[in-house]
């Protein structure tokens, strides 16, 4: 199970040389503590475990990899301040951040302090088709907000009722925009679109109360996992009976972890496969439960990628050429689920298709 990663990590060493050096610095950032955890610490342990994986290996052309982490918690100045610190850190790339909201917020800062950015979770439709200085490793929140878009209208869906974190607007925002666009081009109809603020206790109840009377024949979360499981809790102990959906950020393993039967027939969208039986995926999952003691997300995964796809572009970079210029011409990267590469905006296509949690799992539905 481990040939292929073996296989990456030698391919590394014979394209960078064999001279040694200063280690590497790479930064991590992402959401390490309050209710967006799930995603910040998936994407963590999947850029970790490359991170050791490489440098067990020798690391990149005989340099170690030096991991520094920064936890944004979610706020636009403690992310900032995290750009600041990778700076004076001597860190010119950084893993993250892994939601669109954080990657506004430091998007200049960190394109006038010449960060890199890699994200592997960002998907707003806003920050795809620029040239700048960040890199999406997943595609944009139109073609998955779409997809879940149209499979709900052909399951007999017509009426949606929403409700949408503003704590992540960037995100929810568009994903609303996109997935309301796409479901009445087919003919369905927005009868209503609630907001509330992740963490504002009261915010919740207020606004599944405003859309339970608004006769919808399916109710569409917006949210996070843990946001997804209250709301969802709220709406079924108010008398909500109705099918329930909800956008691809709500699609971890906290979700199903936390929810439990209450989740059972849940409709997400998904760009990551857990029954992936190829011995690409199969060695890193062995690796990730053996030193986590948990399941890997999609976060993990595109975590994963993004820190391999770095490697190969340093192993394959040109004399004075820049890493921006490298990524962009090294592809196609081989991922654990498939070959991806960017786009010349630094944007990257995936896969996706929609899942239905069935008995404590998620899986494809028909």
């Amino acid at each position: 199970m481990m040939r292929f990663i073996t296989s990456f990590l030698c391919c590394l060493a014979v394209l960078a040389g064999c001279s040694s050096g200063e280690p590497i610095k790479l930064g991590y950032l992402g959401g390490l503590s309050g209710r967006v955890a799930d995603l910040g610490e998936a994407g963590r342990n999947g850029v970790q475990l490359a991170v050791d994986q490489v440098n067990a290996a020798g690391g990149v052309g005989g340099r170690q990899v030096d991991l520094i982490i920064q936890d944004d918690g979610q706020d636009s100045q403690k992310a900032q301040a995290a750009i600041d610190a990778f700076v004076a850190a001597g860190v010119r790339t950084v893993i993250g951040p892994m939601t669109s909201t954080m990657a506004i917020a430091i998007l200049d800062r960190s394109k006038e302090a010449g960060l890199l950015l890699i994200s592997p979770t960002v998907t707003a439709s806003t920050l795809s088709g620029r040239d700048d200085n960040l890199f999406k490793v997943v595609s944009s929140t139109q073609k998955h907000a779409q997809l879940s878009a149209d499979s709900q209208f052909d399951q007999g869906t017509r009426r949606i009722a929403a409700v949408y974190d503003l704590g992540n607007s960037a995100y929810t925002e568009d994903w609303l925009q996109q997935f309301r666009k796409a479901f009445e081009a087919r003919g369905g109809k927005f009868v209503a679109a609630e907001s509330f603020k992740s963490g504002v206790d009261v915010s919740y109840g207020t606004a599944i109360s405003k859309l339970l009377g608004s006769e919808a024949d399916m109710l569409h979360f917006v949210a996070s996992a843990t946001d997804t499981v209250r709301l969802l809790q709220l709406a079924r102990a108010n008398g909500f009976e109705q099918p329930v959906s909800a956008a691809t950020w709500a699609a971890t393993e906290q979700l199903i972890e936390l929810g439990g039967r209450s989740v059972e027939g849940l409709r997400l969208t998904q760009y990551f496969d857990r029954d992936d039986s190829s011995p690409a995926y199969r060695a890193f999952h062995e690796a990730y439960v053996s030193r986590y003691k948990q399941e890997p997300g999609f976060a993990s995964v595109a975590a994963y990628d993004a820190v391999r796809a770095i490697f190969a572009a340093i192993a394959k970079q040109k004399n004075r050429e820049s890493l921006k210029s490298a990524l962009l011409t090294a592809g196609p990267y081989e991922g654990i689920q498939g070959s991806w590469q960017f786009d010349p905006y630094g944007d990257a296509e995936r896969d996706a298709w929609v899942t239905v949690v069935r008995s404590g799992r998620f899986a494809r539905a028909n």
